[in-house]
């Protein structure tokens, strides 16, 4: 079973299930969760080879849409869920294949489609770390400067660091050998006819109008906005705009 963190209680609104992205985890969603729990319980997961939950040798769409279902049914009942980036394309398989436990579906900045954004490098910059030497996470920040530019990244990778074991929390040899599942979308022929919203960054080319024909095929009631100034982390980068947008879609 997925490590979950729970925020608030249960109310009569579905519970509202988060699913993070590729070297996140469900702590990451934390703020975003608070706000969202005023009026629902709202669950976080670590997926598989992430966080908290057990690391396994596959790390498949099939596999992550399995290990959601689980999630749904041990608590008893269908929920909505947000999914982001490859939390999105997990969330959407599960739609897709066990409809009966989505009532309404939220994908942010992803699509069903074969991407060719290829994450292998900053597998190699964790991998580069000695983590022998990390104190504490501005150390690993510091070697992981050497390698990448983004500030950002180095601050969201060290995240997924444990400090005290000098360890990653991210399976990174089983990520690096199945990066080319992950940038995929599985071959599946059935469509999800329940409320979705595609909600993705104006400034990110993950969700461009090429892709919609793909995205109504599999969900024909799909709508679609979109938070200006922002691009694939468009809930760190306008934390707010994406919470009220979540939370209208959620209230329709």
């Amino acid at each position: 079973m997925l490590n979950s963190i729970i925020h608030g209680i249960a109310t009569d609104e579905p519970d509202l299930l988060i699913v993070h992205g590729l070297f996140g985890s469900g702590r990451n969603w934390g703020a975003i969760a608070k706000r969202l729990s005023a009026s629902r319980r709202v669950i976080c997961v670590d997926q598989r080879n992430h966080g908290q939950s057990p690391w396994y040798d596959s790390h498949t769409y099939e596999d992550m849409a399995e290990d959601l279902a689980k999630v749904i049914e041990d608590m008893g009942a269908p929920m909505d869920v947000l999914g982001h980036s490859m939390g999105g394309k997990a969330s959407m398989l599960l739609a897709l294949t066990r409809p009966e436990l989505v009532n309404r579906l939220i994908v942010a900045d992803i699509a069903p489609v074969d991407y060719t954004h290829d994450q292998n490098q900053n597998i190699a910059a964790m991998r580069a770390v000695d983590l022998s030497t990390v104190t504490k996470r501005s150390d690993a920040m510091e070697q992981l400067a050497q390698y990448l530019d983004d500030t950002t990244l180095q601050t969201f990778f060290t995240q997924s660091l444990d400090v005290k074991e000098q360890r990653w929390r991210l399976n990174l040899d089983v990520l690096d050998r199945e990066m080319p599942k992950i940038l995929k979308f599985p071959a599946v022929t059935a469509s999800y006819e329940g409320p979705t919203l595609f909600l993705s960054g104006a400034n990110s080319d993950y969700v461009i109008p090429d892709y919609r024909p793909a995205i109504r095929e599999k969900f024909p009631k799909a709508r679609f906005a979109k938070i200006r100034d922002t691009g694939h982390w468009l809930h760190a980068e306008k934390p707010r705009e994406f919470i009220a947008s979540v939370q209208a879609w959620l209230d329709l």
